[in-house]
């Protein structure tokens, strides 16, 4: 049988499955990091755009934090074999945060275009819903010495997205702006529609995140964690 390891540079072989992982969570990091400096300069271009609007986004705070951890997570694979379970924990709200977000992003883009109202897609836009989190739920669940999440972990999830709803209604009846039209009542036909879109995107955010602590568990990568 063909040994693929003896074909890899010496100096390729002799590293730690921890190393590859580290470098490739920064790697992920500086992508994430990149890709916001470009949505904002993109921003930029808009008559309409403010700061303080484009960090009302979910998936621009969501990918701010994402690229902070990552660079944690990422050093702590250089230096050690297991992630703490306290990181763990942390990522994996991040992640389900991101890959909903993109979920509804493409939601939104396919509705936006069946209304024949095309909304213009910038190549950060592309990155951050839907290049990014698929390799990011890749590394999640290949990367050795990662443990398995909680399952209460779903639980901070729904409460974050729960307090940025209810602070985004309540600046938004202030500035007149929400950042997402299922949150605009002037978008909304009445108060059932928005029960339902706001309820539907709580059941994706809750089934990415169950997913996501199921993939830790499929593939236990670090016993003795929780």
């Amino acid at each position: 049988m063909l040994n693929v390891a003896k074909l890899l540079p010496p100096t390729v072989r002799d590293l730690r499955p921890r190393s590859i992982v580290g470098a490739v969570r920064l790697a992920l990091a500086v992508t994430c990091a990149m890709a916001l400096i470009s949505r904002y300069n993109w921003g930029l271009g808009s008559a309409t755009f403010t700061p303080n609007n484009y960090y009302a986004y979910l998936t621009i705070q969501s990918n701010i934090a994402f690229t902070i951890v990552t660079v944690l997570a990422g050093a702590v694979a250089l230096r050690s074999d297991r992630d703490p379970v306290w990181l763990t924990a942390m990522r994996a709200c991040i992640l389900t945060c991101t890959v909903t977000a993109g979920i509804v992003f493409a939601l939104i883009v396919q509705q936006a275009g069946s209304n024949t109202v095309p909304i213009d897609v910038p190549t950060s836009d592309l990155v951050l819903h839907f290049w990014l989190p698929p390799l990011a739920v890749l590394e999640w669940f290949l990367s050795p010495g990662r443990g398995r999440a909680a399952w209460r972990t779903i639980v901070f999830v729904l409460g974050y997205t729960l307090t940025w709803g209810g602070l985004t209604m309540l600046r938004g009846a202030t500035v007149g702006w929400f950042p997402y039209y299922f949150l605009d009542p002037g978008q909304l036909s009445g108060p059932l529609e928005f029960i339902r879109l706001s309820g539907l995107a709580l059941l994706v955010f809750a089934v990415v995140g169950l997913a996501v602590v199921a993939l830790t568990r499929y593939r236990r990568t670090a016993p003795g964690s929780n």
